[in-house]
């Protein structure tokens, strides 16, 4: 077998691997819209709204997450000082 032979296989070889990349990736495509229209024809896209939680069911105080980010800031702070020091 010569060298231009073999080119010549390794092209065909290589045109054909990418005409089927090619074709799966429009038969995937084809899918996924199949897919979007059958989702959407059954309206299974919508999301319902969670239930709203009730007031009486746990009254949390507004101060809370208020005071909560002092410590995360910290914690932060903390974290990124210890990693400037290790670098």
């Amino acid at each position: 077998m010569t060298i231009s032979e073999m080119l010549g296989q390794s092209g065909l070889l290589t045109l054909l691997g990418m005409c089927v990349v090619f074709s799966f990736i429009i038969i995937l495509i084809c899918c996924m819209k199949l897919l979007q229209t059958i989702i959407h024809a059954f309206k299974l896209d919508k999301e319902t709204p969670a239930e709203s939680p009730s007031a009486s069911s746990s009254p949390v105080s507004s101060a809370a997450p208020a005071a909560d980010n002092g410590a995360v800031i910290a914690a932060i702070a903390a974290a990124v000082h210890d990693r400037a020091l290790n670098s």
